[in-house]
Order: C-alpha cells, then structure tokens, then sequence
C-alpha cells in the first residue's frame, strides 16, 4: 500500500471496516471524503454520531428506533393478532414495501447457528415468548432468512410456539416472479412445489 498520510490511512483503514468495503472501496470512499467541501463531510460524521447517540432497539419488537415503542409499535391502525418474527430490522423494509403486510413485527436479532454460537439464549425469543403469553396474538408469521440457519430457527421457534396455541405460519419460498423455472435449483423448485395453492 502507498504511504499515505498517517491520518489518511487511519480513515481508510476505518472505512474497511464496514461490510463489503475493500481496500480499493475504502481507498475511493477516502479521497472523495476529502474532495468534498468540509460541511459535506462534516455532515456524514454528524449523521454517523446522532444515529449513534440517538438509535436503540424497541423495548416492545426489538426494532432499531429514535422512539420507544417503534413507529410500528405504538401505531393505532397496526393489528395486533399478528407477528412476523424477522431475523433483522432491515428486513421490515422488504416486507413493508409489498403494503400487504398491516400487523406487528419482532426482531431476533439473528439465527440460530451453532457453528457461530449463536443459540436461543443470543436471541430475542424470550420476549417473544413474553408478547404471546397475553393472548391476545393470534398467529405467528415466521419470516426467517431462506438458509439452514433460518429454517432452523422456524423450526424451533413453531415447537415454542404451538404449546401456547397460537397458529404459526412460515412464508412460502420458490421461484422469483419473472425468473425461469430452468434456471431454479433443486431446493428452490422443492420449496415452490411444496408451497403450491389452489387456483
């Protein structure tokens, strides 16, 4: 790596950090940093500190926030039969996007998986156990990750789950809309026959 700066290399090293950046990325990401006029700049540390200072997790589902309860939490028109318990706050993006989905989230916090040491007790199941216990929640939607991981982790989630009598559903997987059936592989094409439905 060329000498640069001490200060230089200590924001790329820095930016390296973050997922998915390498050395050439963090190198780009340095030298348009200091490019830009210092208000630009100092706008994204600003940003970076208040998200800092300001962001924790719902006290009710788990979900990264300013405000405690969540905009999902304390919203009057959100149903409250139902959860969809996600691995990760991003993933409430994906399912909001599709304006189907009006009722109440839980964050895990992951999955399980053992190889990582990542078991129950990492995860935010007990308070999930907790929001069940008032029942008043009807069903469960289990919106994990499609890998080994999240499979697992609906598995054993829906064997908690069952004992407290509330349903607890799994999101059908398959092919992509607009994809073609020759390019699935074999577990794809398994899960979309398995999660076939009358016409």
């Amino acid at each position: 790596m060329p000498d640069y700066a001490p200060s230089v290399t200590r924001l790329i090293d820095e930016l390296k950090r973050l997922p998915g950046i390498g050395q050439k990325t963090a190198q780009r990401l340095a030298f348009h940093l200091l490019r830009v006029d210092k208000e630009r700049a100092f706008a994204l540390s600003d940003a970076i500190r208040e998200a800092k200072e300001k962001v924790r997790e719902c006290s009710v589902c788990n979900n990264i926030t300013d405000s405690d309860p969540c905009f999902y939490c304390s919203s009057a028109t959100r149903n409250r039969k139902i959860i969809c318990v996600i691995e990760d706050s991003p993933n409430i993006m994906a399912i909001e996007k599709t304006r189907q989905f009006d009722g109440m989230y839980h964050v895990l916090g992951g999955a399980l998986s053992p190889l990582q040491g990542i078991g129950p007790d990492q995860l935010k199941i007990k308070s999930l156990i907790e929001r069940l216990k008032g029942g008043t929640v009807e069903e469960i939607i289990l919106a994990t990750n499609p890998t080994a991981e999240g499979e697992a982790t609906a598995v054993y989630l829906s064997k908690l789950i069952k004992p407290l009598g509330v349903r607890a559903t799994r999101i059908a997987m398959g092919i992509p809309v607009g994809s073609d059936l020759e390019y699935a592989d074999e577990v794809t094409m398994m899960k979309a026959m398995e999660g076939r439905r009358d016409l």
